[in-house]
């Protein structure tokens, strides 16, 4: 058998989790050897996973506080009843909701959607793909050497590329007008399969990072804009068409701000 025409990108991944049977790693490193490019973005990622781990391992060790512990307690019957009551509440205000769309059109609501302000959006827990978004900012935008793995300078060869492997047309958005300038973009290992990372920086050398995925649960398929903080990094994030977005920056929220807005009104997949 030829490792270098069979090994998949699955597989590639898997030798980075340590899920392979010791025979197939041991063709697949065969092919890493006798392709540096690939053994390279292997190491990133492995890089990246290792800075998730240092990230977010201190979690577990955290004692559960009272208020969670109270929360996971059986109900009691009264509970119930407010539970129940809340349910009821809760299809009204759907059913309500429902009406009001059916009576307004697609361009007055993405009116309001556009011109929210700052004080619309107030801290909230990041959605899953959010939360990457913010990690994989954290660990690629201080790189001074290697941020990307596609240079600004190979537009085109970028935009195929990502288009290829996330299986959609991505088309990297200018922001020049807002004051960012492309530096390149990178894949990234997502939960199951690839997902982009576009990154800009700004004249005084300010970065920012543009996520995007296909990895979105039905449950975060909001196509308003959400704003969230991990640690020092702001993040902007919203769904259009399947496709997850996220704008990571340590940049003020009102310029993140400008800048979403900026990035949802030119339409990143063609």
């Amino acid at each position: 058998m030829n490792p270098t025409h069979t090994v998949t990108e699955a597989e590639l991944h898997a030798s980075i989790d340590g899920q392979l049977s010791p025979g197939r790693r041991l063709e697949v490193e065969a092919y890493l050897a006798a392709h540096p490019e690939e053994a390279r973005r292997m190491q990133s990622y492995q890089a990246q996973k290792q800075a998730l781990r240092d990230l977010y391992n201190p979690v577990m060790d955290e004692k559960i506080s009272a208020h969670l512990q109270y929360a996971a307690k059986p109900p009691r019957p009264w509970h119930l009843q407010r539970i129940a009551a809340g349910i009821v509440i809760a299809i009204s205000s759907a059913g309500s909701a429902w009406v009001a769309r059916g009576l307004a059109d697609e361009n007055t609501l993405q009116t309001a959607f556009i011109q929210r302000s700052v004080g619309d959006y107030a801290p909230h827990k990041l959605a899953d793909f959010a939360r990457r978004a913010a990690v994989a900012h954290v660990v690629y935008s201080p790189d001074t050497r290697r941020p990307v793995e596609v240079g600004a300078d190979q537009a085109q060869q970028l935009e195929n590329w990502l288009s290829n492997r996330l299986g959609a047309p991505i088309k990297p958005p200018s922001l020049q007008s807002v004051g960012y300038t492309l530096i390149g973009g990178r894949l990234l290992p997502g939960e199951r399969g690839p997902v982009a990372q576009l990154m800009y920086h700004d004249a005084s050398g300010q970065r920012l990072t543009l996520y995007v995925t296909q990895e979105i649960p039905s449950t975060q398929a909001t196509t308003d804009f959400q704003f969230g903080q991990d640690g020092p990094v702001n993040v902007f994030y919203w769904v259009d068409k399947s496709m997850g977005y996220a704008i990571s920056s340590g940049t003020a929220q009102a310029d993140l701000l400008r800048v979403a807005k900026f990035v949802h009104q030119q339409k990143i997949m063609m």
